[in-house]
């Protein structure tokens, strides 16, 4: 039987008192969301209209709506500045570090979870310590020399490779997962003939895929938003400019002063795909974290 809701002349002071506090405190809690709302999708919102707008109005700071909708940004963007050309380099260079996180990150955190060998205990102890240090632009050029010396400086594979990096947080959130799967799934399909790798593939990947998910969907914003790596990178090589350089440079060039319009569509056409890929990614992101959750 539900409960019959009291009206407010029926309670006692005791039950007033806590439903006004109730009450306040639901107030603050959507005040605080809606304010977080405003200002994450403010900046967004500002610059997918600003767009479509002239010079003009973006310097002068005219309506919030475009007073005329200048879609011709976007046609400049790409026919006059060569955007669609960055624009493959971004989604190129954000797959390929995809896969090469998952790669690695995956198999190392198997082969440390599962296996026996020399030096385990010190190689997870120097992971471990690795996700403490932070060597940033010390390290660009030691790892551009090293690539220029493999060759890989020509083509998106090196970038991909710098921006991978060690993997050391992301081994230890899969080594989590991982340590979840029941040990008897390897003994029987060891006894059954198979190898480490078939194990891994076959056992280990299904499992663990919520988690492989959430560090694909880093990887790939990482890659995507990536500017300071990219652009020490690509500046012997122009035509591997990624989105985010391509826009950045634009302030820097000869007449950023009339192109604040063309580096907001330019923004616009960077920040769109990182959106749809977490639209689509979503319930497997909420999945990935829920699982480390219960895990944890």
């Amino acid at each position: 039987m539900a409960r019959k809701k009291l009206k407010w002349s029926d309670m006692r002071p005791s039950e007033k008192r806590d439903h006004v506090i109730y009450l306040i405190g639901q107030i603050l809690k959507w005040l605080f969301v809606g304010s977080m709302c405003i200002f994450t999708l403010y900046p967004v919102v500002y610059t997918l209209l600003g767009s479509f707008k002239t010079n003009a109005e973006l310097t002068l700071g005219g309506n919030f709506l475009p007073e005329n909708w200048q879609f011709n940004n976007y046609v400049y963007a790409f026919q006059k500045l060569d955007f669609g050309k960055y624009f493959l380099n971004s989604v190129v260079l954000a797959l390929l570090t995809v896969v090469f996180t998952l790669i690695t990150s995956s198999m190392a955190a198997y082969v440390i979870s599962r296996r026996d060998f020399v030096g385990k205990k010190l190689i997870s102890t120097a992971y471990l310590l690795s996700m403490f240090i932070s060597v940033g632009s010390v390290a660009l050029y030691p790892l551009y020399t090293l690539m220029s010396r493999l060759g890989l400086t020509k083509n998106m594979v090196g970038l991909a490779l710098m921006l991978t990096g060690g993997q050391a947080a992301n081994i230890f959130m899969i080594s989590g997962f991982i340590n979840g799967v029941p040990k008897d799934l390897d003994e029987a399909a060891t006894i059954d003939g198979a190898g480490p790798f078939r194990i891994f593939w076959q056992i280990i990947v299904p499992a663990i895929k919520p988690i492989l998910g959430v560090i694909a969907l880093f990887a790939f914003r990482q890659a995507w938003n990536e500017f300071v790596t990219a652009q020490v990178f690509t500046m012997a090589n122009p035509g591997l400019k990624t989105l985010s350089v391509a826009v950045a440079n634009l302030r820097y060039s000869a007449n950023a002063a009339a192109e604040w319009h063309i580096m907001t569509a330019g923004a616009s056409i960077a920040l769109l795909p990182i959106l749809l890929v977490y639209l689509v990614a979503n319930r497997q992101f909420i999945a990935g974290l829920t699982a480390g959750a219960v895990k944890g």
